[in-house]
């Protein structure tokens, strides 16, 4: 599969699996140790997670299953999030939800991950969302001190607009090397706000979460999802697409930005369907009837 090289000494995996439903799934430690050799068989190596994930239980979800083959740890990179405080049975010292970009909250969020995982580091950490009372200086240090301490080799964001990313970066010493954020052909706001157009200046490819747009565009009776859904399926037969998930996330792989989308399924059919997307390819007649489609209009 594809790689995308976020730095001198990371890349990730073209298609990421995501494990936001992890406890959902209800797969004993030996499934879900069989799901990632199924995901890594198939070229996929990065696996993004995050510490909220599952009321904080899909990170040690994801770690028991890897203790049973530790070896796999090498095989793969984690990715997780941190910087959002739920209120837990699993963290009852949670009073409020809110958003902690903290230096202590951040090392203490790690120390967590870390020890969930079983691992000695992270590969990429995020901030989660952009926090209103965030201390840049604060994010700095914490980056610093993980940086130098081994624990996390790599830092970027999640769901960040321009001017957050532009003002993290002028006060962390490190390189924000991804920006993961909402993108499908159904959610355009961060193609049509320039966010998109932030991550190519910056040169930072971006991973793309719910690529399929929440499911939607496959259930709801709305004139756009109606719209939308007719000419994705009329693109899928012209391209030989097994449907039109496929194509959606050939939509995305098409664009010059180099957009890692994150499958979110338990289900290895549906990852297959995800890597096969790679083998499609959508001109650009086809990319831009999509895109209008969506808009609802057509363009100037």
């Amino acid at each position: 599969m594809e790689r995308i090289q976020l730095a001198e000494d990371l890349s990730l995996s073209r298609i990421v699996h995501g494990q936001w439903r992890l406890a959902d799934w209800k797969y004993s430690n030996e499934q879900v140790v069989e799901l990632i050799e199924q995901c890594l068989d198939l070229g996929i190596t990065t696996f993004d997670h995050a510490d909220i994930y599952g009321s904080y239980t899909c990170e040690p979800l994801f770690g028991e299953a890897l203790a049973l083959k530790p070896e796999l740890r090498e095989r793969m990179e984690i990715v997780t999030k941190c910087g959002i405080v739920l209120e837990s049975e699993n963290r009852p010292e949670h009073k409020s939800h809110h958003y902690d970009t903290s230096k202590a909250h951040i090392l203490k969020s790690v120390e967590h991950s870390l020890e969930a995982f079983g691992t000695d580091y992270i590969d990429l950490l995020l901030i989660h969302r952009p926090d209103p009372f965030m201390n840049p200086k604060e994010v700095a240090e914490a980056f610093r001190e993980l940086k130098n301490g081994g624990k996390v080799r790599h830092f970027g964001v999640s769901n960040f607009k321009k001017h957050q990313l532009d003002m993290l970066q002028s006060f962390v010493d490190v390189e924000l090397v991804t920006n993961q954020i909402e993108l499908s052909p159904y959610n355009l706001e961060n193609i049509h706000d320039g966010t998109l157009d932030t991550c190519m200046e910056k040169r930072m490819a971006p991973m793309a979460w719910s690529p399929l747009g929440g499911g939607d565009v496959f259930t709801s009776d709305s004139e756009r999802a109606v719209r939308l859904r007719t000419t994705l399926e009329k693109v899928a037969g012209e391209v030989g697409g097994e449907g039109i998930d496929q194509v959606m996330y050939a939509w995305l792989l098409a664009h010059p930005a180099h957009i890692m989308p994150i499958v979110g399924s338990g289900k290895i059919e549906r990852i297959q369907t995800a890597v096969a997307s790679l083998d499609l390819s959508l001109s650009k007649d086809q990319w831009f009837e999509i895109y209008t489609s969506s808009q609802g209009y057509d363009i100037p």
